[in-house]
């Protein structure tokens, strides 16, 4: 039992860490996924939504240092206990969610590693078993450190943690582990190779045969039957490979734009999701920045996921000197976790990408 606890310790301790921190190193994505929860019947807590952002950022501070706690031995009974009681509602929650197939991905890795529900579940039960040993060999959890230093060890990661989600939520995550990240190439990253994986079907038809129902299950080719055809259902038992940008487009009045802006030598975009929620203080330095980059030759546009009411009026309280395209909200998210933000491309990649805090930085030449 000791050996069987000593490595449930360092196996949940560290799987804490490193999924704690990879998602505190993207706080804002985490809180997109947490509404998604709140708001996707598997929570069913809309009113959670504007408490998103505090939320994520207390779980993933909290999931960091019980996984500190744990390895360093503090405070066991509590760290436990809440090990516990976090794994059991994870676990509730992943399986309701894959069940139910409400959320399609957990984001219990962040962005850099992508579970579907069933496996986000696997892998929560498998840690439900190990951190149900913990709570019955508690007894075992010991530790090489004395009471203060570990309560100056717990402090530290505390300090560390806080600082790097101010951090981050005040630029941009410190690893980005999104498709668009810089030298990453829009176009490229759309493209499905010639021996990619086929999406494999099967379809269940329904005919009515000598008044009787009856069902013939084929990969798609229709059957040849002598009767009434009523019905048929389609299930997917083997997706398809699905590149790593999908569903990006730039359209104005229902035209897509993508393919030809994203041939342009010099481009520059201005990422606002929802103008709504935008830091609409910065666009006096949105303003000056575009206009530099204007007078440099490059081609400005803006993108959102607002109508056109919202944006010409953007534009013309700021005196903006580009006009906005539609994107979906989801994509504009995925891009920057700002709002708004600016990238820099040439022939489709991104070579410059800033927070509305880091526009200073921006370099046109």
């Amino acid at each position: 039992m000791k050996y069987l606890v000593g490595f449930s310790r360092i196996f949940v301790g560290v799987l804490f860490i490193i999924s704690g921190f990879i998602k505190l190193n993207d706080p804002v994505g985490f809180s997109f996924k947490l509404e998604e929860y709140f708001s996707q019947g598997v929570l069913n807590l809309p009113f959670l939504e504007p408490y998103a952002l505090a939320i994520s950022i207390f779980v993933v501070i909290f999931e960091v240092l019980l996984g500190v706690m744990l390895l360093v031995g503090f405070r066991v009974k509590f760290t436990v206990w809440s090990l516990l009681l976090m794994i059991v509602f994870f676990t509730f929650l992943t399986f309701y969610s894959a069940y139910f197939n409400k959320v399609t991905d957990c984001g219990c890795f962040g962005d850099a590693i992508k579970l579907t529900p069933w496996e986000s579940f696997t892998k929560d039960i498998v840690l439900l078993v190990l951190i149900v040993l913990l709570f019955i060999g508690k007894k075992y959890i010991g530790s090489i450190f004395g009471s203060n230093t570990k309560r100056i060890l717990t402090l530290v990661a505390l300090v560390l943690c806080i600082l790097y989600a101010n951090h981050v939520l005040n630029h941009l995550p410190v690893i980005d582990f999104r498709p668009y990240k810089i030298w990453a190439n829009i176009e490229q990253g759309m493209l499905v190779p010639d021996d990619a994986p086929k999406a494999v079907f099967e379809y269940a038809w329904r005919f009515k045969v000598n008044e009787e129902e009856q069902i013939i299950v084929t990969n798609g080719e229709y059957p040849s039957v002598d009767g009434e055809f009523l019905d048929v259902e389609t299930t997917e038992i083997q997706e398809g490979y699905e590149p790593p940008i999908h569903d990006f487009t730039i359209e104005q009045e229902g035209e897509d734009f993508a393919s030809a802006l994203l041939q342009e030598q010099k481009l520059v975009m201005v990422i606002a999701y929802d103008l709504r929620k935008t830091e609409r203080s910065t666009y006096s330095e949105i303003k000056k920045a575009t206009d530099e980059a204007l007078n440099k030759g490059y081609k400005v546009i803006g993108m959102s996921a607002s109508n056109k009411e919202q944006t010409e009026r953007l534009v013309k309280d700021f005196g903006l000197n580009f006009n906005f395209y539609f994107t979906d909200e989801t994509t504009l998210k995925t891009i920057v976790r700002s709002n708004p933000g600016v990238l820099v491309l040439q022939q489709g990649t991104i070579l410059q990408k800033v927070h509305y805090n880091d526009l200073d930085e921006l370099r046109f030449k």
